[in-house]
């Protein structure tokens, strides 16, 4: 089954972020009144406010105070952590070699638009990413298929020609509900049996890229 396109998540993937987007929703909630232990936000990174604000103030992105702590929250990631980030090694470099080897890459991530070009810029992916789904473009995020959707559909190609590359079980389900295959990576924190749907696991981008050859991507 010949390969034409990778779709990925890009937070704990490509970046690692994810401990600090944990912080900076504990933080944000924490200004509104809400205590909220890092250890019950963490897991939950890979979602987007619309499933992290009901699980864990009971709020929804929608509500007065939900869109404030949301708000919040962009802010202190982008002031407190965002200067701190690095790229997973080997983002760029797999990121190269799926384009040398005529692979079509999009993302699919519950990132906000501005987020998004911010990370891909860290990675130094601008130029390598042919199509990005962000929060703008649906209405639920991951475990929902909904980003999934949208971004296989603009990347023009049938679901058994895609794989997807994620960190967490909610890129997985996402991908299973449009029938695409997901390759994960360990360096989003995740243990290999939260990510047992993927159809292989590695390290990160760097395990990948070492592995190319006999990895789904060559197949």
């Amino acid at each position: 089954m010949h390969i034409r396109g990778v779709i990925l998540d890009v937070d704990g993937t490509l970046v690692d972020s994810n401990d600090a987007h944990a912080s900076a929703w504990v933080e944000a909630m924490a200004e509104y009144g809400y205590k909220v232990a890092f250890a019950k936000v963490r897991p939950l990174i890979g979602m987007g406010g619309d499933k992290v604000l009901p699980e864990t103030v009971h709020l929804t992105k929608d509500s007065s105070t939900g869109q404030q702590i949301s708000k919040r929250r962009e802010a202190i990631f982008k002031e407190r952590y965002f200067p701190g980030l690095r790229a997973f090694p080997g983002a760029k470099e797999l990121l190269q070699e799926m384009r040398k080897r005529g692979l079509k890459l999009a993302v699919a991530s519950s990132a906000k638009p501005d987020e998004l070009k911010l990370f891909l810029r860290l990675v130094g992916a601008e130029d390598l990413i042919e199509e990005e789904t962000s929060s703008k473009d649906v209405q639920r995020s991951k475990p929902d298929p909904d980003v999934m959707r949208v971004t296989l559909k603009r990347t023009g190609l049938d679901a058994y020609e895609v794989l997807m590359i994620g960190d967490t079980a909610y890129d997985i389900e996402a991908a299973e509900k449009v029938h695409v295959r997901t390759i994960a990576f360990r360096c989003g924190g995740w243990k290999d049996a939260d990510l047992a749907g993927a159809i292989a696991i590695y390290d990160g981008p760097a395990d990948l890229l070492a592995h190319y050859d006999c990895s789904p991507l060559a197949r």
